[in-house]
């Protein structure tokens, strides 16, 4: 990862396309993120800002994120002084990773004031923060700092703003003969960093590999310097050994999987979208996820049981033979024995069996107590089968249930407790307002060859998907005997390429999304059944076909609509 100061030089440099933009909406989807809806030169923009200690960052993004139905304190103290304003500027704090927009906006009475919106992008250290700077007073902030927890800057409404403690670098963007003297002097990148603003290991390490394909340092330097400040030459992401770096510039240091985006804010969308979807969803959903992995083990606990008393049920066979030889030698069998040792005459070798007997009763009593014992662990064997069935389902539904949850969406999360409820698996939570039922929305998805595919993420929109949305000659789609998503081609007779993708979808969405030459059966939507009384999302399909595909995140990304 690579947000540095130079990073920052370039994100200053794209984002100049919002000045003379108005601000429309503000949203605050959770407590790290502020999301604002921008119209600027004829476009409409939405720019991100989040304080997240892992992915601090500010962008135009272009994915969408699920708003709160009650907005945060912080969130009407923006809209109460941005909504509506104007962007006039937009500039980087010295060589920091700090963004400062400038915005004319209105007061409640009409009249023209300034405000500020100052992100620090910093780790666990990242701000947002709302300044008047005619008085250079904090109005609010996203994360409050009292003088407890630092000393240097007290980050709280009503107290005076004071900009991160300054490095004593030099910038990067003025040569001086200091300056020069460092590039032409630095053997390594630690150098480069200790002196020069902004340079993280991974600017620094590039730039010490640039160096050694030319001898003139300096020219090599004002080149990387440049297409820095002019939003980067190459918007480049490299993969390498699982780990993600990125750049506004090519990284030619660097041997791995390359991959180059149109925008800083694509590459950052490529970079956390995911990883930051599923932190919203754990914040959202972490209760609910701890829940179902309990109710998982009680039940993989169960079946534990099961087993071993559907082992000592199945000796009802021994019980039934004990029963019937005592029968047919009661007349040569004493009262009082423990054991007797008899002729299997069921066996073709005619093999002795030891059968324990009670000494207070009689051979004929003692078969009357073997065939109870029989007539008993035949019940129970029914009974334990019946159960074995019912727990097998129940851990497939709540296997199926987590895998939903661990790739859900904001939304989808609370399709899944709805759903939960509406089982009685769950308590419905106590509301003032009573919501109205919502239809469920699937994602949509755009084949190569304009083809539309749904793809249900939970069982509510698979249910929908399957049996509402999709027509009787539509081509279905599931993971073979793995936890999935229903996948729906909007087409009678799909190109082998939609039919690929499509299945590609429903192996992302599985819980096989990890793994190689995933199994996908394919049909048509009449071939698929509800059986009665089948959980949400349960199905029975007939006449599939089965492909094998290895999931693709970047075909995914594409086909995205």
């Amino acid at each position: 990862m690579a947000f540095d100061g130079l990073f920052t030089i370039s994100m200053t440099t794209e984002l100049q396309q919002l000045v003379t933009g108005r601000i429309s909406k503000i949203h605050q989807p959770n407590a790290q993120e502020i999301l604002m809806h921008i119209r600027a030169q004829g476009k409409n923009y939405k720019l991100l800002f989040s304080v997240h200690s892992s992915y601090s960052r500010v962008q135009i993004t272009n994915e969408t994120i699920d708003n709160p139905a009650q907005p945060p304190l912080f969130c009407m103290v923006l809209r109460k002084h941005l909504e509506g304003g104007i962007i006039t500027g937009i500039h980087q704090h010295e060589s920091d990773r700090i963004i400062i927009f400038q915005i004319q906006s209105k007061n409640e009475i009409g009249d023209d004031i300034s405000r500020e919106i100052h992100m620090e992008i910093m780790g666990r250290h990242s701000n947002l923060l709302l300044i008047d700077p005619s008085r250079n007073l904090i109005l609010e902030s996203i994360k409050h700092l009292s003088p407890s927890m630092n000393s240097y800057r007290t980050i709280l409404p009503g107290q005076p703003y004071i900009a991160p403690p300054s490095q004593n670098k030099l910038n990067p963007q003025e040569i001086s003969e200091t300056l020069e003297g460092v590039l032409r002097s630095a053997s390594d990148p630690k150098e480069i960093m200790d002196q020069i603003s902004g340079f993280s290991p991974l600017h620094a390490k590039e730039l010490m590999y640039r160096f050694q394909n030319s001898a003139d340092r300096v020219k090599i330097y004002k080149e990387f310097v440049q297409e820095i400040k002019q939003g980067g030459s190459t918007k480049q992401i490299v993969e390498v050994k699982g780990k993600t770096f990125y750049s506004p510039n090519a990284l030619t240091h660097l041997d791995g999987d390359k991959f180059n985006e149109e925008s800083l804010g694509n590459l950052l969308d490529r970079v956390y979208f995911a990883k930051a979807e599923r932190d919203r969803v754990k914040q959202q959903a972490g209760d609910l996820e701890k829940w179902l992995q309990n109710e998982l083990n009680k039940l993989k606990l169960k079946m534990k049981k099961l087993q071993k008393d559907f082992e000592q049920a199945e000796n009802l066979d021994t019980y039934q033979l004990f029963g019937e030889l005592l029968m047919a030698n009661a007349y040569a069998i004493d009262k009082g024995l423990k054991e007797i040792e008899l002729v299997n005459y069921y066996d073709e070798n005619e093999k002795k069996v030891v059968i324990p007997l009670d000494t207070r009763k009689t051979a004929t009593q003692n078969a009357q107590r073997y065939y109870s014992r029989y007539t008993k662990a035949k019940t129970a064997l029914l009974k334990i089968e019946q159960q074995f069935e019912i727990t097998k389902e129940d851990i497939a539904y709540f296997e199926l249930l987590l895998q939903q949850v661990m790739q859900a969406s904001p939304t989808d999360i609370e399709e899944i407790r709805e759903e939960l409820m509406e089982q009685g698996l769950l308590k419905a939570r106590a509301s003032k307002k009573k919501k109205k039922p919502t239809k469920p929305t699937p994602e949509k998805y755009i084949a190569s060859d304009g083809t539309e595919i749904a793809v249900g993420k939970n069982n509510k929109q698979n249910d929908f998907v399957t049996f509402k949305l999709a027509r009787k000659t539509d081509t279905w789609l599931h993971t073979k005997d793995i936890p999935g998503s229903h996948v729906v081609i909007h087409s009678d007779n799909p190109s082998e390429t939609a039919l690929l993708e499509a299945a590609n979808l429903a192996a992302y969405f599985s819980k096989a999304r990890e793994s190689a030459s995933v199994p996908v059966d394919y049909t048509v939507i009449k071939q698929v059944k509800k059986p009665s009384g089948a959980k949400p999302g349960f199905v029975i399909y007939f006449e599939q076909t089965t492909l094998f595909v290895t999931p693709d995140e970047e075909k995914i990304r594409h086909m995205k609509k």
